[in-house]
């Protein structure tokens, strides 16, 4: 198979393309580092076409070498043909190859090797060819022995019929037709284990929907379902068409003396070999495309949090909210130093809310802290009330911005944690964490596992390898395209860099503690086993500001210093001009291809090195929707029915988005009331996490706590 070729197909891009991004691959460049620094060469594709194309690529090298196994054991066995090689090597997928190699891979001992040993493999041919012109049981008595245990004539049918439904089982030709028909033609089907017993999966109690429509978020749902013992899943195939494909396919023949026999072999061999085994199949590939449609949402969603503007140049009170043990406050300084710390009990049982007031007031006044970040957990809802009523009789402009808190808890419990604040319980270092995702959302979120950050569906129930994978590949991808400052940056920020390993990233760190800040990007040379490719991988990520050259507080990479300074010289500017910005320099650079030819560059990193003198160590995140900050509260018996709100993305799922209108409850809007404009396939195509939005309220249900929204006003 010409890979090359393939990948070059499917993702709608030209070979030279697929090409030049696998020998960079080949050479040990990390995918962001090829996405920005080798566009010429790769003809700028982005960070997800190449993230596609490296997936595919680890796909088609694992099939080229399952394929390789599989000749090499077949030839072993003696019994590989020139047809079944061109077959082996034409298949495009990895379940076509396991097909082909079934009829030879090692077996357990079944029902047909059992009648193999027997010796029953001729009367097995002689039925399977259809030549007799005698009953079977003639037939059979030739090849009855007591010493292999074959005593009676219906002994010996039965055990040629175990050896046919086996080949028949084993004929890739068959599988593929009945795989498709079951495809194409099939219902999966969910029931009640017990129809009294209530559950969130009562949806799915007498559920069945076509194999080829059911939705990705179904399928997880109902594979929940059955795996917490509430549901019994089955796939109905169109049983009778394949049996008759089958008989048509086997009986060639009308012999009276075979034909019954063989319909009963047929109908085994379906029920007990195929039809399990192709319907594990099925709902493997169900569930595999709904886990990858989920992860591809999550990682959507993933990316707008962690690309979340930064609230900067803020004295941010972090408060954690619980009711029996208080809730935990942290007092963050502008750069994330925690200043101070304490417990306050406003809350039941306790309600010692003038005291939390007084101790509140006088944090802010000593602090001068102008924004309050409470985490959307327990009793959030009875915390929001204290701090409003209490900004009402303050006369300071303090806001307050509810965050979502998933994952602080897991974060504030990590050893990184523990290292980062060894004289803090988890309370406190969970109101800390609450304080800074405020602040700088990617900084702080890149400390807990992304699979804890909560903007998913069913992720504990997915493939936890791919998903972990995936999402770290979106992590790396945004703090990569945000760059980080090599002097504050911590050890879990910096390992997410290109070209920057764990050890690496404590390693600067422990540099930075030994020697001082930066002052230069060369110095990273000096770090422990950081060597020249992991240099070259990471340099253009690493910002230093105030250092010795002012290209090293920007994105240019250092290998484009030379022509950046030409560039400048070129135009009439100095090195020193970058540090404000070099506005303009796009428009006096107007002959792009005559300069990048001058400067030994292409024509896209001109571009890109223009881009970045204009607006040096820009940061990407100041183009995403602000959070929206808030002084005063709505409870949900507030809400009515028609009422325009304003409120913020939280989650986008496959059939809806969930926004926090700042009633603690979020509310749905379902996927057929985002817009009237246009027909929309997915939320994402509409909304993003993060995004602040326009919501009609269509209905409450305070017994249930549901909230229907609309954004079509």
């Amino acid at each position: 198979m010409d890979i090359n070729k393939k990948i070059a197909e499917e993702l709608e891009i030209k070979v030279w393309q697929v090409e030049a991004v696998v020998k960079l691959i080949d050479e040990g460049n990390t995918i962001p580092f090829i996405a920005r620094y080798r566009k010429e060469q790769h003809g700028a594709l982005d960070d997800e076409q190449l993230r596609n194309l490296n997936e595919r690529l680890t796909y088609l090298r694992n099939l080229e070498e399952k394929k390789e196994q599989v000749l090499a054991s077949i030839e072993e066995q003696g019994k590989l043909t020139d047809e079944l090689r061109e077959q082996i090597l034409a298949a495009q997928t990895q379940v076509l190859v396991e097909d082909l190699y079934r009829p030879y891979r090692p077996k357990r001992r079944t029902r047909a090797t059992i009648a193999k040993e027997k010796g029953l493999e001729g009367l097995a041919n002689i039925i399977l060819l259809q030549m007799t012109e005698q009953p079977l049981e003639e037939e059979a008595k030739a090849y009855l022995s007591e010493e292999k245990e074959v005593t009676t004539v219906e002994d010996a049918i039965q055990g040629a019929m175990d050896i046919i439904a086996e080949s028949v089982a084993d004929e890739a030709d068959y599988r593929t037709y009945i795989r498709k028909a079951t495809m194409d033609e099939g219902v999966l089907v969910s029931t009640a284990k017990d129809v009294e017993e209530k559950s969130v999966y009562e949806n799915y109690y007498e559920f069945d929907e076509a194999v080829k429509k059911i939705a990705g978020y179904r399928i997880l749902a109902i594979n929940r379902g059955e795996k917490e013992k509430f549901l019994t899943v089955k796939i109905e195939a169109p049983e009778e068409r394949i049996l008759r494909y089958l008989e048509k396919k086997v009986i060639t023949k009308e012999n009276p003396h075979t034909t019954e026999c063989l319909k009963e072999v047929l109908a085994d061999s379906y029920k007990r070999l195929i039809a399990p085994s192709i319907e594990r199949e099925i709902r493997n590939e169900l569930t595999e495309k709904a886990e990858d449609g989920a992860i591809k949402v999550f990682g959507k969603n993933l990316t707008q949090l962690l690309m979340a503007p930064p609230i900067t140049g803020q004295v941010v009170l972090g408060w954690d909210p619980a009711f029996r043990t208080g809730c935990k406050l942290a007092v963050v300084d502008e750069t994330g130093k925690v200043l101070d710390t304490i417990v306050v009990y406003p809350t039941e049982p306790q309600n010692k809310v003038a005291e939390t007031k007084k101790i509140v007031k006088g944090f802010i006044d000593k602090y001068n802290i102008s924004l309050i970040s409470v985490g959307n957990g327990t009793a959030s809802r009875e915390s929001e009330m204290v701090i409003v009523d209490m900004l009402k009789e303050i006369n300071k402009p303090v806001q307050y911005v509810i965050v979502n808190e998933a994952g602080a808890s897991v974060y504030s419990a990590s050893k990184l944690a523990t290292e980062e604040f060894p004289n803090f319980d988890v309370g406190q270092r969970s109101a800390v964490s609450i304080a800074r995702r405020l602040q700088d959302p990617l900084a702080e979120l890149v400390k807990i596992d992304p699979k804890s950050i909560g903007v998913g569906q069913y992720q504990h129930d997915m493939n936890q390898k791919k998903l972990g994978e995936a999402l770290s590949a979106v992590v790396e991808d945004c703090v990569n395209n945000v760059g980080v400052d090599l002097n504050t940056a911590s050890a879990s920020l910096l390992e997410y860099i290109s070209g920057i390993s764990k050890p690496i990233a404590k390693n600067i760190v422990a540099y930075r503690e030994e020697n001082g800040r930066f002052t230069n990007r060369k110095q990273l040379l000096k770090v422990a086993k950081l060597g020249p490719k992991a240099y070259e991988q990471c340099a253009g990520f690493m910002r230093i500001s105030e250092g010795d050259n002012p290209l090293d507080g920007t994105s240019v990479h250092p290998e484009s210093y030379q022509a950046a300074e030409e560039l400048l010289e070129m135009l009439g500017f100095a090195a020193g001009d970058i540090k404000g910005g070099v506005m303009g320099l796009g428009l006096l650079a107007k002959d792009r291809k005559s300069i990048a030819e001058k400067l030994g560059i292409g024509e896209m990193t001109l571009t890109d090195i223009i881009k970045e003198l204009e607006k040096p160590g820009r940061d990407p995140r100041d183009e995403m929707p602000k959070p929206v900050l808030r002084t005063d509260v709505l409870e949900m018996k507030d809400l009515s029915e028609g009422m325009i709100l304003k409120g913020t993305v939280r989650n986008v799922i496959d059939f809806g988005a969930f926004v926090d209108i700042g009633v603690h409850q979020d509310g749905l809007v379902h996927i057929s009331k985002l817009t009237d404009k246009k027909y929309v396939k997915h939320p994402l195509e509409v909304v993003s996490v993060g995004d602040v939005v326009e919501v009609k309220v269509l209905s409450v249900d305070l017994q249930k706590k549901r909230i229907q929204l609309s954004m079509i006003l």
